[in-house]
């Protein structure tokens, strides 16, 4: 038997509690955020009908991390990059049972949103970089994109991800930066400001795939969680771990420090989803201590 269904909702989520997709005796879905729009999460809550040896949802031209809870239940994580437009955009689960193939899809509604813009003074190397800095960015910036593209096809996270270093966000996701009065990318993740030297705990289990100081970010450590989940931790004053380490939740990997293009002492936490930049503090309410979406 084959089971399909479409649905087109607009979904404004304000809270993290589930919503339902859709009333199906054959398929259910569930989907929880904080918000449907750019750099947040989405956790799909997926039920079939039957178990499936494989499931495949993709959302926004990308494949996201999807692992099975049990045999009729799995979850899927979607990042909506900070580039993804406002509107409807679909997103489709297919998977086999039997020989039978279970295929759905709906539409996801992505609501605008404005972020606010920082300014910032910096040394003017890590605005204009001199000619010859500029093979080695142009290189960095190659090797993080072949990182984020060669996750393993495995879950190596478990449980809930926690905060790298204690305290509040001081500088948001989002944020449009201006430097010495030139504008630049956005900002790619959160910064926490910790005294330099206070221990950087990994978020989740994982595998160390970059471990050194690079242009911008300093001293650099980017952990792969599996099924295309990153977190990159920047501008580190010491390094605890090398390449190619298993590492596991709320291990120490490093110090913090003021590497790279910063004014201060902090910690610069980045996720990666699929590829999409997500704000670490939507990890953080969907897949942190006490939330409900943790697997």
């Amino acid at each position: 038997m084959r089971y399909r269904f479409g649905i087109c909702v607009a979904l404004v989520i304000c809270a993290i509690s589930p919503v339902e997709l859709r009333a199906d005796d054959a398929i259910k879905m569930t989907a929880a955020a904080r918000a449907i729009q750019p750099g947040e999460l989405v956790v799909l809550s997926i039920t079939l009908p039957a178990p499936v040896e494989r499931l495949r949802v993709r959302a926004f031209d990308r494949e996201a991390a999807a692992f099975s809870v049990d045999p009729r239940s799995w979850r899927a994580l979607i990042g909506i990059d900070l580039d993804v437009a406002p509107g409807v955009h679909r997103v489709s689960v297919e998977g086999q049972s039997g020989g039978q193939r279970i295929q759905t899809t709906y539409a996801l509604r992505v609501r605008p949103h404005t972020f606010p813009t920082r300014r910032l003074s910096v040394d003017e190397s890590f605005v204009n970089p001199p000619a010859e800095m500029e093979t080695r960015i142009q290189q960095e910036a190659a090797e993080l994109q072949r990182i984020w593209k060669g996750s393993a096809p495995k879950r190596f996270w478990t449980g809930a991800f926690v905060r790298p270093v204690p305290g509040e966000a001081v500088s948001r996701f989002g944020t449009r930066s201006v430097f010495n009065g030139q504008p630049r990318s956005p900002h790619g993740g959160a910064d926490f400001m910790s005294p330099a030297g206070t221990p950087i705990h990994a978020p989740n289990a994982g595998r160390v795939m970059l471990a050194r100081e690079l242009y911008f970010s300093g001293n650099t450590v980017v952990i792969d969680h599996g099924l295309g989940v990153f977190s990159l931790l920047a501008h580190l004053s010491a390094i605890d771990v090398h390449e190619g380490d298993a590492v596991a939740a709320d291990q120490i990997v490093g110090r913090v420090g003021a590497t790279g293009r910063v004014t201060g002492a902090h910690l610069h936490w980045a996720v990666r989803v699929s590829d999409a930049r997500v704000d670490p503090l939507s990890i953080l309410a969907l897949l942190g201590p006490g939330a409900g979406a943790t697997p």
